[in-house]
Parts: C-alpha cells; sequence; structure tokens
C-alpha cells in the first residue's frame, strides 16, 4: 500500500470502530433492557419494532439516494460522517433512558428514541460503508478495506464485549443490570464513539470517481426512477442484498439472544463478558483470513464456505452440554470466526456498484450501500418483533429461574433459528456470477471507457 491507501485504511478503520461502539449496545442489550428494565409487553416490543422497520423502508433508501446526488468539496461521504456521528450519539443515550412514564406515553417515547437512534445509524453507517467506493476503484483493495473496517470492529467488539456488561453491573445497585447501569454504559460507550468517527472522517481521503450521464437526462442528475430502475435489474446486488438480509437475521438475531442462553441455559450472568470476548476475539480472527480466502476462492465461494461451518457450529452447540463452560469456549471460537462472513457481504457489494455502473451506467454507492444497515435493522426489528414473542410463547418469564422447557426453548431460538436462516441465505448465491475473472474483466471495460469519455470532452466543449 502507498502512504495515502494505509492511511485511509487506518482512519477507516478507525470511523468503523465509531460507528459500531456506538451501535453496539443497541444491537445486543437492547432486547434485554426493554424486556427486564423498561418492562415492555411483548406486543408493546413488537409494535415498536414494526413501525420503525416501515419507516426504514421509506428512510435509508432515501438517505442513500440523497448521498449519492452530494457534490461537495470534502467528497461525498464525509459530510454524513460528520453530521451522522453526533445525533447517533444523542439517540443512543436516550434510548437507555428510562423515564418515568407509564403505559402509551413509555411505549410512544421508546419508540421516537429508537426510531431516530436508527435514522443515525443510517447517515453514519451509509457515509462510512459507502466510502470504501472512493478510496479506490481496485475490486480487490475495497475488499481489503472492508475486512480490515471488520477486523477492527472485531477487535473493538473484544474490549467491548469484555467490559460493556462489567461496566453496566458496575453502575448497577445489584447483581444484574438495572437503568441505571444501562444509562450508565451507554452513555460512555456513545462518548467513546464520536471523536473516532470524527478523525476517520478528517483523515479519509476520497478519490474522483467519473460518472456517466444516466441516457435521457440530458446531462442532469439521475432521477429517482432511473436509480430504483437500475436496481431492479441489478441481479448480483438483488442477491446480495438477500444475502445481507437473512444472514444479518441470523447473527444479529443471534447476538441480540445470546444473552438469555447464558444467563438462562448456562446459567450465569459472568459469562456473558467472557463468551462475548472470545465471539469477537476470533470474529477478527476470522476476518483476518477474508481478504486470502476471497483471493483464492472468489467472494461467493469463501461466504458460502463460512456460513456452512457456522451452521454446522450453531447445530453442535444445540445438541452440545450447555453446562459445560469449556465446549461453550470452543463452539463460540469457531461460530465467532465464521462470523466474519458478514463482512464479504461488503466486498460483493462494492463489485455490484461496478457492474451496475457499467451495465446501466448507474453507480449509486450509497443507495446500494444503504442495504447493509438496512439489512442490520430489518434483522434486529424482525428478531425483536418475532424472538420476544417466541420467549412469550415458551414461557419466559423475566428475573426467574426457568424450567427445561423453557431453557429448551432459549436454546433453539439461539441456535437453531439463526442456522435455518443462514441456510436459506446461501441458496441464491448459486446464481451470483461476479467472481475474480469477471471482475477484471469489468474494472478494464470501466477504466477504458472512463479513458475514452476523458479523451472525448476536449472536443465537445
Amino acid at each position: 500500500m502507498t502512504g495515502q491507501k494505509k492511511k485511509n485504511a487506518i482512519f477507516y478503520a478507525v470511523a468503523a470502530i465509531g460507528s459500531n461502539t456506538s451501535w453496539y449496545m443497541i444491537n445486543n442489550y437492547l432486547m434485554l433492557f426493554y424486556t427486564d428494565v423498561v418492562t415492555l409487553s411483548a406486543s408493546a416490543i413488537s409494535l415498536i419494532m414494526l413501525i420503525a422497520r416501515i419507516w426504514d423502508a421509506v428512510n435509508d433508501p432515501m438517505m442513500g439516494m440523497i448521498i449519492d446526488r452530494t457534490e461537495s468539496r470534502w467528497g461525498k461521504f464525509r459530510p454524513y460522517i460528520v453530521i451522522g456521528a453526533p445525533f447517533l450519539t444523542v439517540f443512543n443515550i436516550l434510548t437507555f433512558t428510562v423515564f418515568p412514564l407509564e403505559g402509551a406515553a413509555k411505549v410512544v417515547v421508546c419508540l421516537v428514541c429508537y426510531v431516530f437512534a436508527g435514522m443515525a445509524y443510517t447517515a453514519l453507517g451509509t457515509a462510512i460503508n459507502g466510502i470504501c467506493n472512493r478510496l479506490s476503484t481496485d475490486y480487490q483493495e475495497r475488499m481489503n478495506y472492508a475486512a480490515i473496517g471488520q477486523t477492527a470492529i472485531a477487535l473493538g467488539n473484544v474490549l467491548l464485549a469484555a467490559f460493556t456488561m462489567t461496566i453496566i453491573l458496575h453502575f448497577s445497585a445489584g447483581e444484574a443490570a438495572d437503568a441505571h447501569g444501562y444509562f450508565m454504559g451507554a452513555l460512555i460507550m456513545s462518548l467513546a464513539s464520536l471523536p473516532l468517527c470524527l478523525i476517520g472522517a478528517w483523515q479519509c481521503k476520497e478519490i474522483k470517481i467519473d460518472e456517466l450521464p444516466p441516457e435521457g437526462n440530458d446531462g442532469q442528475k439521475k432521477s429517482i426512477k432511473t436509480s430504483l430502475k437500475a436496481m431492479m435489474k441489478n441481479k448480483p446486488l438483488l442477491i446480495t442484498v438477500w444475502s445481507v438480509l437473512t444472514g444479518a437475521v441470523a447473527v444479529a438475531g443471534r447476538m441480540s439472544l445470546l444473552s438469555y442462553y447464558l444467563i438462562y441455559v448456562a446459567g450465569s450472568y459472568k459469562l456473558i463478558a467472557p463468551v462475548f470476548t472470545v465471539l469477537s476475539a476470533f470474529q477478527m480472527l476470522g476476518n483476518v483470513i477474508v481478504p486470502f480466502g476471497t483471493k483464492k476462492f472468489g467472494k461467493r465461494n469463501f461466504l458460502i464456505i463460512m456460513m456452512l461451518t457456522e451452521v454446522a457450529g450453531l447445530i453442535v452447540m444445540y445438541f452440545g452440554p450447555a453446562a459445560n463452560t469449556a465446549f461453550i469456549f470452543v463452539m463460540t471460537a469457531i461460530i465467532g470466526t465464521a462470523n466474519a462472513f458478514y463482512s464479504i457481504n461488503y466486498g460483493m457489494i462494492y463489485d455490484c456498484v461496478d457492474y451496475g455502473d457499467l451495465k446501466f451506467g448507474v453507480r449509486d454507492e450509497a443507495l446500494s450501500t444503504t442495504f447493509l444497515t438496512l439489512g442490520v435493522k430489518i434483522a434486529t426489528a424482525i428478531v425483536g418483533a418475532v424472538s420476544v414473542i417466541l420467549l412469550a410463547s415458551i414461557g419466559y418469564q423475566a428475573g426467574v429461574e426457568q424450567t427445561a422447557s423453557v431453557q429448551n426453548g432459549i436454546n433453539l431460538i439461539v441456535n437453531i433459528l439463526p442456522a435455518v436462516f443462514l441456510a436459506i441465505s446461501i441458496v441464491p448465491l448459486i446464481w451470483y456470477k461476479l467472481d475474480n475473472k469477471e471482475m477484471e474483466t469489468i474494472k478494464t471495460q470501466l477504466e477504458a471507457r472512463n479513458r475514452a469519455a476523458a479523451e472525448e470532452e476536449p472536443s465537445n466543449m
């Protein structure tokens, strides 16, 4: 890597850590906070998640289109990192605040805080994910940037897993996490994330990529109709979006409910920190492997390998002895390593952007990468809406010793359901054809097209 490329890699990773740090508690502890501290009913949580996701279906693509049409002296993506980070900090803290309200008012306030946190995460996450497209034009370099970012996130998660619940319990009055503990945890995590995002935005330098005016637009900016039409024609992108969504349901869903398994099935609050630490540490190891695996096997093939590994690990964990701590740690290490599959989706999205640019003359970088954040949020909502109902249906009651039947139900929800979603995610990948050979051809054709366009420009003036 050249000096600027190394600098981009370092500070892209810094920004990625910052974004993940602020969202970490929502992704991993919000469900537990809602059920055990705020004491929201299953129906109330389901309603919050449903409304939030309906809004996301409108807001996230809209934010992607806004970013795609942004032109500033700071670049296309950097301004939204600067704008999104402070808003996410504020609303993340508010999301983990227990207000002195009851009934419908309590539900409404939880909904508003969660929705605005999601909107801020969309702006920030889309900008951080999308900026990879402007750090390099080489498809493998972009995959490497994505893997570096995910490795950094995993490293951050090692620390977050080790200390987040410890911090929450430290500020709580008793042995169980309480409202003050969650608030202080969110406050510390959010304030730590803000400077990381801002420093990353300040130091990452976007390159200029020429975009052809869409046909029929007479040189004007592309219309929303043009963007959506091109996206619907982009078969590799649609396959990748499906993979992102179903894969995120599996991973984010399991992460949000893993605490229930450790508390009520394995039998200890104290297992949460070490298990989450092992999970994150080995995910970091998996992300280190990703650049080499994708280069050798191609993105799709290596993605399938890692997904199948995780499916096998989850099935073994379901049938294995939950009381055996060594078994839990070994299986967590295997599952954590395979969890790195998600970073491959980033590289695939970037490849789909190049494919759409070449085939349809439309380069919607932000709109395409919006589906990464949208996939995470939809996954969180699906799990939030469905899993809390499943917990209620198996007889789960907060704060009491669970029966054997309930323990088995939690085990099923935490391990078998994610395995099912991962298996579903694999099927459409059979028709994904953007391997390394095809991407090299696309890269060459795009470079030739852009050179030809640049040579023709003076004669048209």
